[in-house]
């Protein structure tokens, strides 16, 4: 580390191509930069003048960790915009293939890419000699995200069974009694991730006051599907309203667009959902989350490591509650057709990273106008803020030695999806 700059050229397990810059001049820290090298994508200028069942296939390529999120979020657009009502058990086959992605995310994150630092290992592999049992239940919960995945959208990545007004086909009851059983075994598993980030000292270094945003379910129980947005200064927003929030903008530094809520950085993600709905947390997740709960949740982006293992645990229990209702449900139903060819629709859907915006504007069948806007390019700003915090307090009080891994964790602790986040930029004036 020079005294004039810190560079971080690739940040290390993470899904993407990003950096970090910090600058100082005449000893004092000039500026702190979230580099985003990732190549756009434009899938929003591709999915013009394609029909409405393509571009659902189309757009949920954006990612291959977040690919039922945004499919999830394309369909519910897409429906809104063709006035499609779909019956109870395609929401709750929906709410299933969203567990399994939930799952098979936050394992990954919380037992292989953020464990290893807080206990001083490179990777997980390295980690695996003295927490053996750790880093297999980790796998194991994982496998289990990924066949859930795979039974409802019959693969685990870019599944196509999810479609416009319903699925093409709804797995057998012995094999959701099957899955049942194995998430209730699981919990356990999970609960492993809990338990040692619960009995390690958080890190302090990087504390500010946060900003949250997460959608809000009609009912009063736990979610992560909403047609209402809220916000940690107690203001809602219909998520077609989602412009009002979002302010995206352009950055000369970053391949992916930001996002701020009057004109200041937000977080989104499970540590904002958890500070605005957790308590709606049921079961042994809700008692995990009151007893990890502190103030410093509100300030410290690293426990939403913490908020992604509980989130794990509930969704472990959520599964086996929807197998249940769905079993009440003999017949499967056909899928819905629209009733119009044109409209326009948005939906806003959790994904692990926070919240998902999708909106489609329809005419004559085809789709004219795509919008989407990820968890990732909205909390980039509150990231780089925290990071500028850390930077400063750390040198401040020369506690110098691995300060890139000090400011590579904080990054790690967004679970950052980068390459969800760089699908287009425009340019302007060449």
């Amino acid at each position: 580390m020079s005294l004039n700059r810190i560079k971080i050229e690739s940040l290390a397990r993470v899904e993407g191509h990003g950096g970090i810059t910090v600058d100082f001049k005449d000893g004092e820290l000039s500026k702190v930069t979230v580099d985003i090298h990732e190549g756009p994508r434009l899938l929003e200028t591709i999915a013009q003048g394609r029909v409405p069942s393509e571009v659902v296939s189309l757009t949920c390529r954006i990612c291959a960790i977040c690919t039922l999120s945004h499919r999830y979020a394309a369909l519910r657009a897409m429906e809104k915009a063709l006035e499609i009502e779909v019956p109870p058990k395609v929401r709750l086959m929906r709410d299933l293939m969203h567990c399994g992605e939930m799952i098979e995310s936050h394992a990954l994150h919380v037992f292989l890419l953020a464990l290893p630092d807080y206990l001083g290992y490179p990777s997980a592999v390295h980690m695996a000699p003295e927490y053996l049992e750790d880093v297999q239940a980790g796998l194991r919960v994982k496998r289990f995200g990924v066949r859930l995945m795979e039974l409802t959208a019959a693969r685990s990545i870019h599944g196509e069974n999810p479609v416009i007004g319903g699925f093409g086909r709804y797995p057998s009851k012995s094999e959701l009694l099957r899955f049942k059983y194995e998430a209730e075994s699981l919990i356990p598993d999970a609960e492993r991730g809990v338990e040692i980030l619960r009995n390690l000292r958080q890190p302090t270094y990087m504390e500010e006051g946060m900003t949250f945003m997460c959608t809000k379910p009609e009912h009063d129980r736990y979610g992560w599907v909403a047609d209402r947005i809220l916000v940690s200064n107690g203001q809602e927003f219909n998520a077609w309203d989602y412009h009002k929030l979002t302010n995206e903008r352009v950055v000369p530094h970053s391949m992916a667009k930001r996002s701020r809520f009057q004109d200041k950085p937000y977080f989104v993600g499970a540590l904002a959902r958890f500070n605005l709905l957790g308590e709606r947390l049921d079961g042994v997740a809700g008692e995990h989350f009151r007893r990890c709960y502190n103030l410093s949740w509100i300030r410290n982006p690293m426990y939403n490591n913490v908020a992604q293992a509980i989130e794990t645990v509930w969704a472990l229990e959520e599964a086996p509650r929807i197998i249940d209702k769905l079993l009440t449900h003999e017949e499967d139903p056909a899928i819905v057709a629209p009733s119009r060819d044109k409209g326009a629709g948005s939906a806003a859907v959790e994904a692990p990273r926070g919240t998902l915006y999708h909106h489609y504007e329809i005419a004559e069948g085809r789709v004219v106008h795509t919008d989407i806007i990820t968890p990732t390019a909205q909390f980039l700003d509150m990231m780089e803020s925290h990071i500028r915090v850390a930077a400063k307090n750390l040198t401040d009080e020369g506690d110098t030695d691995n300060i890139e891994l000090k400011l590579e964790m904080v990054a790690r602790a967004y679970d950052p999806c980068i390459s969800c986040a760089t699908h287009l930029v425009k340019v302007r004036g060449l």
